[in-house]
């Protein structure tokens, strides 16, 4: 699928297809890509998820965009606010729950990161996903901190499932979380803030390489675009 879609995606960027084309069928680039059409299917669902194309029910896929946005957007918010605001909500919150979480919050908590650990369905997974962090936020013992996270939910709902689908990032979000929840339950508050903060480093690095991917040349020196 990241073969399918990266050749898609360059062939847009370089205006092999022009804003308003429509691309070739599911069919046609099962054929040309020697794939399946669910290979196929989610490659286009990843061009759509990048703000390239628009799929139109019994019309087909159409070109969108020449390029991804800088800032894409999960439902009301944009990525580069998310960031922002989880960086001063959700790793002090993870330092007051490190301090006031009780035995019931501590006990969901390690229940979610082991359920997701065994999940492989995507929005299963992203469910999940999103309800570790509201816990953390009600585990703060600051209802505010919770209504925060409780409504950029959806958001963080949609954002997550980007980052999956495009960046590969369920298995590592897994190790992450694991080592908040075990700062957390060891009532450590500066690493389960450490331990926010580098998951929080992770997900902004991988949505910067998937909208902005390294050149050649940049790949090679270490520098992003």
């Amino acid at each position: 699928m990241e073969a399918v879609l990266a050749h898609l995606r360059q062939a847009i960027e370089q205006g092999e297809y022009a804003v308003g084309d429509q691309l070739p069928s599911e069919a046609a680039l099962s054929r040309e890509f020697e794939v399946s059409r669910s290979v196929v299917r989610e490659a286009l669902r990843g061009l759509q998820a990048l703000g390239l194309t628009v799929s139109r029910t019994g019309r087909g896929t159409f070109v969108t965009a020449s390029g991804p946005p800088e800032n894409p957007t999960f439902g009301d918010y944009s990525a580069r606010d998310l960031v922002e605001v989880r960086r001063h909500v959700e790793v002090p919150v993870a330092g007051y729950a490190a301090r006031r979480r009780d035995a019931d919050q501590l006990a969901l908590l390690a229940d979610l990161v082991d359920r997701m650990d065994a999940e492989t369905r995507d929005a299963a997974w992203v469910a999940l996903d999103s309800q570790f962090h509201v816990t953390i936020a009600r585990a703060s013992g600051n209802p505010v901190f919770a209504k925060v996270i409780e409504e950029i939910r959806d958001a963080l709902a949609r954002q997550s499932a980007f980052l999956n689908q495009l960046g590969g990032r369920r298995t590592q979000s897994n190790v992450e979380h694991r080592r908040i929840v075990t700062a957390i339950a060891e009532g450590e508050e500066d690493a389960a803030a450490a331990a926010m903060t580098e998951h929080l480093d992770h997900v902004e690095k991988t949505l910067t390489t998937i909208v902005r991917p390294a050149r050649a040349g940049e790949a090679e020196t270490g520098t992003t675009a």
